[in-house]
């Protein structure tokens, strides 16, 4: 290619796409782990647990994402579960950050919300959030068991948390195969759900 010579904008979607071929492959060596969440995540709810998820940015959106399709639904039909999603109320995340400092917007939250029994999800494409590592430290802290979602590790989150998803790439495409990852997780909890007690109409 010449200096007067550019790359077409195809070409870079394409790029794009290929280069998040290897973390998909690597996310689905993961499915026994995803398999096992779901169980888990069907296990405490129906239990009367709640789920807790935070993140930062795009990542923050995840959670919210991953939140909405426990209220909601995902896989047809079925009652509503607990989930709670620490970005949503900007009063109490404005008013943390204000007073405690932007690390301590989503332990406060924890501490506040979170109980033996519970799961708190923490998605990140770094890893290295300091307020996600004092998150996992206060859901641990009170007894509920700590999930995290990152980029490639060993990182800080993962190292705060009791078991991890920890794909390769870069972040753009870490949090896209995390998408992927919260819809298999979604599917499996709505199997578990629905062989245990059935659809509820």
């Amino acid at each position: 290619m010449t200096a007067t010579e550019t790359r077409s904008t195809t070409d870079v979607a394409a790029d794009h796409v290929a280069a998040l071929r290897p973390t998909i492959d690597a996310l689905a060596a993961e499915a026994p782990r995803l398999a096992s969440w779901g169980g888990a995540l069907a296990d405490r709810l129906l239990a009367g647990g709640r789920l807790l998820a935070a993140g930062n940015g795009g990542s923050a959106a995840e959670a919210q994402h991953l939140t909405a399709e426990f209220i909601g639904r995902f896989d047809g039909d079925r009652r509503p579960f607990s989930a709670i999603c620490l970005m949503g109320d900007a009063a109490a995340v404005t008013a943390i950050g204000n007073d405690y400092g932007f690390d301590e917007v989503f332990a406060r939250q924890v501490t506040a919300h979170a109980r033996a029994g519970d799961v708190l999800v923490l998605l990140s494409t770094s890893g290295r959030s300091a307020n996600l590592v004092r998150a996992a430290a206060a859901g641990r802290s009170a007894g509920a068991t700590v999930w995290a979602m990152t980029g490639p590790g060993p990182n800080p989150v993962t190292e705060a948390a009791d078991d991890a998803l920890v794909l390769p790439g870069v972040g753009a495409n870490v949090q896209e195969a995390q998408l992927v990852a919260i819809h298999a997780l979604c599917r499996v909890f709505d199997a578990v759900v629905r062989e245990r007690i059935g659809a509820t109409r």
